[in-house]
């Protein structure tokens, strides 16, 4: 299964109308060589980087029961009949990059599922995780990167 997009190469840098005091609109995402036995598709985007007190991950978009055909997220755009979890910044929706510190480094994690969640609404990370345990078909992982205006280097 592979996950890209037409804004940035992974490993690369993030756009800044991506970030979450530009525009906060999600980058578009394509989806390709899913699993021929997927049933939905869910995606975490989170930021290794930042690590809160309790030793978490701080969680910028979650999102479930991502029909297993889509073949892209448009910009700015959830899929018809997805599911959104709570953020970080207490928000159900995507919420950009927003390093408070240099460079960070943000992950879209693609997971294939064998089967459709029963999660509502604003459901956390971790109920997410916990009830994807044991029907994670495969995964895909696009990497980019974004630093504050003052952190950017001048090449890019």
């Amino acid at each position: 299964m592979k996950l890209a997009s037409t804004a940035f190469d992974n490993g690369r840098s993030i756009p800044r109308k991506y970030g979450y005091k530009a525009r906060n609109v999600n980058p578009p995402l394509s989806i390709s060589e899913v699993p021929d036995d997927t049933k939905s598709l869910a995606l975490i985007m989170d930021d290794p980087d930042a690590v809160k007190p309790a030793g978490k991950i701080w969680v910028h978009w979650l999102m479930w029961n991502i029909s297993a055909d889509t073949t892209e997220i448009p910009e700015g755009r959830v899929p018809s009949g997805a599911t959104q979890g709570k953020t970080d910044f207490d928000e159900t929706k995507y919420g950009g990059p927003a390093p408070p510190d240099g460079q960070h480094t943000y992950l879209f994690k693609l997971y294939a599922l064998t089967k459709s969640l029963n999660l509502k609404e604003g459901s956390s990370k971790e109920e997410l995780r916990s009830a994807m345990k044991g029907h994670v078909i495969d995964t895909a992982i696009l990497k980019g990167k974004y630093a504050p205006i003052a952190h950017r280097k001048t090449s890019e």
